[in-house]
């Protein structure tokens, strides 16, 4: 036998339930209770705290807040410890969902006692409790629920959701292949004009400092004729002149000093400053000399340095900016247009990328396409043999594959349930049924046949009989009770053939005093149940032939 998967339920001033402790077994466990009684309270609360939304007049009138919790045995759910360890979450195979909800709106979940948000409390529930509630079958009339159906049912949900990213990465990947192509037609034309005008830098080839130094060499060679002359006065003045040059003078002075024979500190100090500025007389001559050994009257090597200079003018012109910042305007050029041809690769590797990531939706969908084929063909025959069980012997459900014009997010193909209630008539969609009786009862057997192979522990039947009665019924109750062998299933109805089929009976009553209405569940003993399920089949006044009709009905469960 399996775990008792929701051990217990907890809840605190929600609704018009003050405080209940319920704690559940394993099996079928049935909820009944007289109209208007709140059968649905614990299973509002419950969804609280698997994340549904909450909604005004929750918490009890009177009260500051409402608080539910709900304890699971998760040991035998890989899923679901997985799911907490990943998240940091897990508390030795136990799990904790705990929602308080303040009377001004406000609410928070929590999942073995940390605060977590309700989208990833949802996703944990996922894998703790399936909820068939009584309008799945509406839902059975939208397309979409037909394919998540299938899915589930073929176990490949996971496979699934792995189209449906793998779609989404496609067409991410397609948008921006899209938008880099068409950005590339004005590339093209950028690209051109860049790599004329690093062509033209490139000849020009300016190399840093080069522009000073042509400037200054420009200078020297206009005025070479004049730079001659006053050189050769200069050196004249400073030591080849015939008379009172500077180092004559200088050399004067300093045998005037030496003839004083004084040991004055003055006049040492007067004679090396008078021989230091020899020296540097002297040097001073010798650079002069060095100099004009460098400048020459070249008109050939003039037109060369002028012509050069004219064309980096010309191009830095030609281009808004000073003449030195060429050399770092022709880099950033090579920088954009490297850029350019980059995009030009990125545009190349992107097209294969998105080839590629069309290629893994394409596989992944055509082995979900293939699951999808195969399971429909096995869903269809057990449907229709409950169909037949549910009183609907000429029925034949058939799931219909139709392969999509442009595959999209779930798939190569439109998943759709069609239904022949009646022989030598053709197959129609589930919506154009005109017997809500009838769809209430296809709701019930896909929802039974789904249950049989879902992995979540816990599967919870919201008044899923209501349309259905007498032997039909019974039938049902003996579906439930089946389930029951191998899941955990709550059951919540008003047919006395189902809550005849339980394991367990839980009572839900409201009684009132003065002030405040109040709400509670009861497990029901032996002779309470007979009373409980002769009140199902007879309405309020109990007969003993009710009780008898009641007693075999839970003897023959």
């Amino acid at each position: 036998m399996y775990f008792i998967m929701l051990n217990q339920l907890t809840i605190r001033d929600f609704a018009i339930v003050e405080h209940l402790d319920l704690e559940l077994n394993q099996g079928m466990t049935v909820v009944s209770g007289e109209t208007g009684a709140g059968k649905s309270i614990m299973l509002d609360a419950l969804g609280l705290t698997l994340g549904d939304r909450t909604e005004s007049g929750a918490v009890r009138h009177g009260a500051d807040k409402a608080d539910i919790s709900a304890s699971f045995n998760i040991a035998s759910i890989p899923e679901a410890h997985s799911w907490l360890t990943e998240h940091d979450l897990d508390n030795d195979g136990e799990c904790i969902l705990r929602r308080v909800i303040t009377k001004e709106g406000r609410s928070r979940c929590y999942i073995n006692g940390r605060p977590t948000p309700a989208a990833q409390v949802k996703a944990l529930g996922e894998h703790l409790i399936a909820i068939h509630g009584q309008h799945e079958h509406q839902r059975l009339l939208k397309k979409d629920h037909h394919r998540n159906l299938l899915d589930d049912f073929a176990g490949e949900s996971k496979l699934a959701t792995q189209v449906r990213e793998a779609f989404q990465h496609w067409h991410k990947l397609d948008s921006e292949l899209k938008q880099l192509s068409e950005q590339s037609a004005e590339q093209t034309a950028r690209v051109q004009l860049l790599s004329y005008q690093i062509e033209e830098l490139d000849q020009l080839d300016l190399q840093d400092g080069e522009l000073k130094q042509l400037e200054e060499e420009q200078k020297t060679l206009a005025n070479a004729g004049e730079i001659l002359n006053t050189g050769h006065q200069l050196i004249n003045l400073t030591s080849d002149g015939e008379d009172n040059n500077c180092a004559q003078l200088l050399n004067h002075c300093l045998q005037m000093l030496s003839d004083m024979q004084s040991e004055s500190p003055s006049v040492r100090q007067a004679s090396e400053m008078l021989n230091t500025a020899l020296i540097q007389v002297e040097e001073a001559s010798s650079e002069i000399r060095h100099y004009m050994d460098r400048v020459e009257i070249n008109p050939e090597r003039q037109q060369e340095v002028e012509e050069r200079l004219s064309t980096i003018f010309e191009i830095a012109r030609k281009h808004r900016i000073q003449a030195d910042q060429l050399p770092e305007f022709h880099a950033g050029l090579s920088a954009e247009l490297s850029g350019l041809n980059r995009s030009d690769e990125e545009l190349e590797q992107l097209a294969a990328d998105v080839e590629t990531a069309r290629n893994t939706f394409q596989d992944l969908a055509a082995k979900l396409s293939a699951k999808r084929d195969k399971a429909a063909k096995k869903l269809s025959k057990l449907v229709d043999q409950q169909l037949h069980s549910l009183g609907m012997p000429s029925a034949q459900i058939s799931v219909a594959l139709n392969p999509l014009a442009q595959p999209n997010a779930q798939g190569l193909e439109e998943v759709e349930f069609l239904i022949i209630t009646n022989k030598g008539q053709p197959a129609k969609p589930l919506a154009k049924i005109a017997s809500g009786g009838e769809l209430s009862r296809i709701s019930l057997a896909i929802q039974v046949i789904t249950a049989q192979t879902s992995t979540t522990p816990t599967l919870i039947f919201d008044e899923v009989d209501v349309g259905i009665g007498g032997a039909i019924a019974e039938v049902v109750g003996k579906l439930l009770r089946q389930l029951g062998e191998t899941a955990q299933i709550l059951c919540v109805t008003h047919q006395p053939q189902v809550a005849s089929q339980g394991h367990q009976h839980l009572f839900v009553s409201k009684s009132s005093d003065h002030s405040h209405t109040h709400t509670q569940i009861n497990t029901l003993d032996d002779e309470n149940r007979i009373q409980e399920v002769a009140r199902m089949l007879g309405g309020i006044d109990i007969t003993e032939r009710s009780l008898e009709h009641a007693r075999e009905m839970l003897s023959l469960a």
